[in-house]
């Protein structure tokens, strides 16, 4: 499903880095593009059946927003402790 072979890790982390990085800026609303094309990605996954079970698309939808909401809420706090 999400086999990249030994290169996941740096894409998955890439994709935190690029959250946070975006969280940091001036309007919040950056923080949205990655989470909007993470589900509509994951959606797209589910109703094509690489991901075959209802369960698992929601399993792997949560964790995902928990990570990047995550990523959005200290790019945040970044940003208001510098202001």
């Amino acid at each position: 499903m999400f086999d990249f072979g030994m290169y996941s890790f740096l894409i998955y982390a890439g994709l935190l880095a690029l959250q946070y990085f975006l969280s940091t800026r001036k309007s919040p609303y950056w923080g949205a593009i990655i989470p909007v094309l993470f589900v509509t990605h994951l959606s797209w996954l589910y109703s094509t059946a690489e991901i075959d079970s209802f369960a698992a698309y929601i399993i792997i939808l949560v964790i995902g927003l928990i990570f990047l909401s995550e990523e959005w809420s200290q790019g945040r706090k970044n940003i208001q402790k510098n202001n």
